[in-house]
């Protein structure tokens, strides 16, 4: 989920996920992963618990948690995109170096190391804050099961739609849709997945957290993490696919 300045329509090759990686001190580009991720939890979370207080229809509740989710993260990409790039997923950080691993102004392993446990603290964060902003208890391990065959094969799909999304946005010049394009798909996905489309470890570990209507059994959490990262490796496998003529442009 990712940012960056206006694209060139000559791009060939992906254009990387934020403005500028390395004209951003790397602690501000830390804080803003931190405080993203947990912002985003907030709304996941925070929206459940209102949307459970004020009705018992269950799609409604549904309804309300995607809405909030659309806006909070369309919000929250378009602020600090420029910053870090607004990954706030592990899975979008390593499809991020795995994919630029060979250019040298690309995300770095230092990188990854910092942000990936900055996504993981600020996902629980985002849930004990929601928590007390509704009067719950602080941490209470979720007991909501999400261990289903079913479910799992929709944190594949969920998951690797939206790897395909951003770097494919990326690949053909298009990244400065993506506060609209992700949070468009993640909406989408709530609907169209099982899962209601997790797509994002540090945000399901976070998730775990809280015994409200968002969260996850601490028992689901390695299914889900599993098909989260295999959902990566086939996001990336279709951008392949689907953008490598954008690498084979004939020279002018």
């Amino acid at each position: 989920m990712s940012a960056t300045d206006e694209a060139r329509p000559e791009v060939t090759e992906a254009e990387p996920l934020a403005a500028e990686p390395s004209a951003v001190p790397l602690p501000n580009r830390v804080a803003a992963e931190l405080v993203g991720t947990a912002a985003l939890v907030a709304v996941v979370v925070g929206s459940g618990i209102q949307a459970t207080e004020l009705t018992t229809d269950v799609g409604l509740q549904l309804l309300a948690n995607s809405l909030a989710t659309v806006f909070g993260l369309g919000v929250l990409v378009l602020l600090l995109g420029p910053v870090s790039g607004a990954h706030f997923n592990p899975v979008v950080t390593l499809a991020e170096w795995w994919s630029g691993r060979k250019d040298p102004k690309g995300l770095g392993g230092r990188e990854v190391a910092a942000y990936v446990p900055a996504q993981i603290a600020g996902a629980i964060g985002g849930a004990i804050l929601a928590d007390a902003m509704f009067g719950e208890q602080l941490v209470k391990w979720s007991t909501h099961d999400r261990s289903a065959g079913h479910l799992l094969l929709g944190e594949v799909v969920a998951t690797a739609g939206l790897v395909l999304l951003i770097f494919g946005l990326a690949k053909t010049g298009h990244l400065r849709f993506a506060p609209v394009a992700v949070a468009s798909y993640i909406g989408s996905a709530y609907w169209f997945t099982s899962s209601t489309s997790f797509a994002n470890p540090a945000v399901s570990i976070g998730r775990a957290f809280t015994d409200t209507f968002a969260g996850i059994a601490p028992s689901s959490l390695p299914g889900f993490i599993g098909m989260q990262l295999i959902g990566g490796i086939v996001g990336l496998a279709l951008v392949a696919l689907i953008f490598t003529h954008r690498a084979k442009a004939p020279a002018k």
